[in-house]
């Protein structure tokens, strides 16, 4: 955890805000470093045991999918009498990509531009947006805090990074563009966790078939959905105990067709590991023409799942997922596919049932109820990634607010969201049902995955250039041969869409109109608040006209908006001419750390210098319940208001006030798209985000603020 972040919350809260005088209190300048450090580690700091549990943890999460694979690349390869040079040319190929994409670049390059541990595609946007002024119009919030420019990163720039950075900081179309293909790739994501299931457990099953002419597609269709629904309703018992469960079945999965690859290596073809040489791969590609192009698609399915490995990293640890997959993992897979090829090359004919062919008979039924374990097991990958994606997109605030549980004390990443559960299972079912067939979902899958791929490699090209300030050879090293990989690989892919392969730009377009709806109504929300926030002079001189009577009491207002004073509190106070003997206006903040001490959950200060209006921070952990039960809590703002009273007749007017008793004002604000702006502002203002902003949680859901003493303030927004 970078602790500088809650340092400067806090003081941007109660510290830099120009409404805001600060008291003795505050001057301390209160260090979440020193009372929170010992709730949250930064993941670099686990231990060796931690680590390698963590790496065992993983097998469970990250590596079902990778790790299944071999279950219908082979067989997905539309050979009809494949020769010996063309399986070896197929292993070389596979080879290669396991190598190149999955080690090297996701394991060796990628998982190092994690952002505090977080991973995938919006980790990279906040990475960026931290050490970028991003002024996009599409309105993620800008997470670039002050206390980074003391980072390493900031040291001895180049002429190309300041460039680069320059040319990103002025350009808004280039923020725009950047933000949009951060967006479409995260949709992309979770549109992979409604497919990883669907293609892993119809690749298992699909073996049962070949023992019994009685058991038709439809059967597999009844078990698969049994299955997935299984596996869907068990995601609430949280990360930690579905990988206690799923760990050892991916061990004895990766033990058990490595063993079989060694046998089928030795009794079948000794020397097939050659193909190692890429000149088996030229060849291929040489003796087939523009078949060869067609196949990469299905060979690129050697490597979906490599996506999770960065996605589910706030799950884990970068050091455990790197040990799991380069000393475990990626043997057994060659091993794997070797024995695949070696079964291959003297059994051609049974190329569409490579991965059951190749098993001896005496094992079959074993290793059948293995696989299907394992592609159950390989359908978390995805789904966890699918929960941390969501959480970091509420983080940047382009999500609407859904249900966020964290399932570990221990691990802040660890999270379950029953509404994106629940969502990917009815997605999933769909898929299953709707296609049937497992080639038709492989189809999707590899296209949703090579997108992903694609918006990866150009996002670390950025960070690259912008914050590791790499040399530009270095740079050039990675990104010219990664680019030129994935795209002849999509250029393949492109032409399954129609069979297929739309599936995913479905389930991303629907993704992406929730959330460009929501992070562009926000942002005129936002817009207009710091537009008609009051200023501390109109403020006082509503508080002294005769017109508005004192009411006796408390009065606290609720408000996201963290600096200035909200337009609400003009509007309550207009409409109703009254305002309480003391006002209270209030911002609740979760921060990255396990839980927050009692005594240090209330920053208070005196809002400027008017008498008896204040602004109060209140700080939550990720595992702490947001609990205001009414008289206790408020009883314990009034408390550090006492302390921190510069008068005696402070205090008794405080006293005084909490013994009338106290109100809680929310907000409920309605946004209304002027006649004027354009069609697109007026549908997603006066219909999508209207209607994601009614059916999605509020603010304040999360709250446990007493109904008999809280009061809803409606407004109408005009943008």
């Amino acid at each position: 955890m970078n602790t500088d972040r809650g340092e400067h919350d806090v003081e941007k809260c109660v510290g830099r805000d120009e409404n805001v005088e600060p008291t003795k209190n505050i001057e301390k300048k209160l260090s979440l470093r020193d009372i929170y450090a010992p709730a949250h580690r930064n993941p670099t700091e686990f231990t060796t045991k931690e680590t390698l549990l963590l790496a065992y943890q993983s097998l469970g999460v990250v590596y079902g999918d990778i790790g299944t694979s071999p279950l219908y690349v082979f067989s997905s390869v539309s050979l009809s009498e494949p020769g010996e040079k063309d399986i070896l040319g197929v292993l070389s190929l596979i080879f290669w990509t396991l190598t190149l994409v999955a080690l090297i670049k996701y394991v060796m390059i990628v998982l190092r531009a994690d952002d505090y541990g977080e991973g995938g595609t919006f980790a990279l946007y906040s990475l960026l947006n931290r050490h970028i002024n991003f002024r996009n119009k599409i309105g993620i919030q800008n997470t670039r805090l002050h206390s980074d420019k003391s980072l390493k990163y900031y040291a001895d720039k180049s002429d190309l990074q300041s460039k680069t950075k320059k040319f990103l900081e002025n350009s808004s179309r280039a923020q725009s563009i950047l933000t949009f293909v951060v967006l479409i790739g995260t949709c992309m994501v979770i549109g992979d966790g409604a497919l990883t299931p669907a293609t892993s457990v119809m690749s298992a099953l699909i073996g049962i078939q070949s023992r019994s002419s009685k058991i038709t597609q439809s059967h597999v269709v009844i078990f698969g959905v049994v299955i997935l629904l299984a596996l869907f309703l068990v995601q609430r018992f949280g990360t930690s105990k579905v990988s206690f469960t799923f760990s050892p079945i991916m061990l004895l999965w990766f033990i058990s067709t490595a063993a079989i690859g060694i046998y089928n290596i030795i009794l079948h073809y000794p020397s097939v590991f050659k193909a190692i040489s890429p000149h088996y791969a030229f060849s291929f590609f040489k003796r087939n023409g523009m078949t060869s192009w067609e196949l990469l698609g299905a060979i690129f399915l050697c490597v979906t799942g490599a996506e999770a490995m960065f996605a589910d990293l706030a799950h884990f640890s970068k050091s455990s997922i790197q040990l799991a997959f380069s000393s475990f993992v990626y043997p057994a897979l060659l091993i794997t596919y070797a024995g695949e090829a070696a079964y291959l090359i003297k059994n051609p004919h049974n190329i569409s049932t490579t991965f059951y062919s190749c098993i001896p008979t005496p094992i079959f039924w074993p290793m059948f109820v293995i696989a299907t374990l394992a592609a159950i097991v390989a359908s978390q990958a995805l789904i966890s990634a699918s929960f941390s994606i969501i959480r970091q997109s509420l983080a940047l605030g382009c999500f609407p607010r859904v249900n966020i549980i964290h399932t570990s004390d221990e691990h802040e990443g660890q999270v379950y969201s029953p509404e994106v559960n629940y969502t990917l299972m009815i997605l999933c079912i769909a898929i299953v049902v709707g296609f049937r067939d497992g080639v038709q979902i492989g189809n999707a899958y590899g296209v949703a995955v090579v997108w992903v791929m694609l918006i990866t490699t150009n996002l670390i090209l950025v960070v690259m250039l912008v914050i590791w300030n790499t040399n530009p050879i270095l740079v050039a090293c990675f990104y010219v041969p990664f680019i030129c990989i994935e795209a002849i690989y999509m250029t393949s892919l492109v032409n399954k869409v129609p069979q297929g392969g739309w599936v995913p730009f479905a389930i991303a377009a629907f993704f992406l109109i929730i959330m460009t709806s929501w992070t562009y109504g926000r942002s005129k929300k936002s817009i207009y608040e710091a537009e008609k926030k009051m200023s501390q002079w109109e403020l006082r001189q509503m508080i002294s006209s005769v017109e508005v009577s004192r009411t006796p009491g408390i009065c606290i207002f609720f408000t996201d908006l963290v600096n200035g004073i909200p337009p609400i509190i003009r509007h309550y106070v207009q409409n109703t001419g009254s305002l309480h003997e003391i006002m209270i206006v209030i911002t609740v903040r979760t921060l990255p750390v396990r839980t927050v001490l009692p005594e240090e959950r209330f920053v208070v200060g005196k809002l400027g210098d008017m008498d008896d209006v204040y602004r109060c921070l209140v700080q939550y952990g990720y595992k702490d319940t947001p609990n205001i039960e009414g008289d206790e809590y408020v009883a314990s703002v009034v408390e550090i208001l006492k302390e921190q009273a510069v008068s005696r007749e402070e205090i008794e007017r405080l006293e005084l006030a909490m013994g009338k008793g106290f109100v809680f004002v929310t907000g409920r604000t309605i946004l209304l798209s002027r006649e004027t702006n354009s069609w697109f502002s007026r549908i997603t203002i006066n219909y999508l985000y209207r209607f994601l902003q009614k059916n999605f949680r509020s603010a304040v859901s999360t709250l446990k603020v007493p109904t008999s003493k809280t009061l809803q303030v409606g407004m109408l927004y005009e943008i």
